[in-house]
């Protein structure tokens, strides 16, 4: 039987309906966050990323050079704005960098 490409479009919202009403959007949005660090910030950034998580709508970022997290910091803003435009206004609030 063909397929209908309308077909995939409701399965996509359907996916989209189930994160909704199982609660589980805010952590497929921090999860996709994360899984996109290196093509957000690109690989020698990601290299030397140690950890990145969301917590509490909270982006935090663990760097393991003191160069590479002074060159974040002045971006910082500049992320943030990227990361709403992908993800949204309501996945981040505040990055922080430790």
């Amino acid at each position: 039987m063909p397929q209908n490409p309308h077909d995939i479009q409701h399965i996509g919202q359907a996916i989209k309906d189930l994160l909704k009403q199982y609660h589980l959007k805010p952590k497929f949005d921090e999860a996709s966050v994360v899984a996109s660090w290196e093509k957000l910030v690109g690989k020698p950034m990601a290299r030397h990323t140690k950890r990145i998580f969301v917590r509490n709508k909270v982006l935090f970022i663990e760097l393991d050079s003191p160069s590479m997290k002074s060159d974040l910091s002045f971006h910082k803003n500049h992320l943030l704005k990227t990361l709403e435009n992908e993800f949204g206004k309501d996945v981040l609030k505040e990055i922080v960098l430790m």
